[in-house]
Formats: structure tokens, sequence, C-alpha cells
């Protein structure tokens, strides 16, 4: 069932400070903590279906240069940083 929470800046920040020492989404580490405080026990997750990768070549069109290509991967990541400074 989709909720919304206000929380206080400093609980948010805790709460992102436990994901992230966690290596969890936030979400997961709120309802892990919520079923805590109220005394439910955490739901078992379903064991991880195995897979396998099956490499292949990967070819280009022709005309697609790759210095190109991590140029532009530069300038979005710029764009994207001053964004963030401006805010």
């Amino acid at each position: 069932m989709p909720t919304t929470l206000t929380l206080d800046d400093d609980l948010a920040g805790l709460l992102q400070a436990a994901a992230q020492q966690k290596g969890q989404p936030v979400a997961e580490v709120a309802f892990s903590l919520l079923r805590a405080a109220l005394g439910k026990p955490a739901q078992a997750l379903p064991s991880p279906i195995p897979f396998r990768i099956r490499p292949h070549d990967g070819v280009f069109a022709p005309g697609v240069s790759l210095q190109k290509l991590n140029r532009l991967a530069d300038e979005l990541d710029m764009d994207a940083f001053l964004t963030r400074q401006k805010s």
C-alpha cells in the first residue's frame, strides 16, 4: 500500500545514513526498522533465481566513434554536476 510520510530532516538524515551503511535502499531500511519497532519479523526474501550471462562480441554501427561516446558521457556528467551545484 503506497503511503507518504513526512520525516523530520534529522530523522531523514539518519535513515539515509543507515541505508548507505547497509548498502540497501532507504525504503528497505525503513521497512525493516518499522517492522522491528512494531514487533513484526522481517519478511523472508525469496531465494534469487540463478542466471547465466552469455557474453557476445559487441559491434558498433559503422561511423560510431567510441571517443565521441566517451566525450558525450563526460558532457552529460558535467551537465548533471552543474545542475546540482545550481540547486
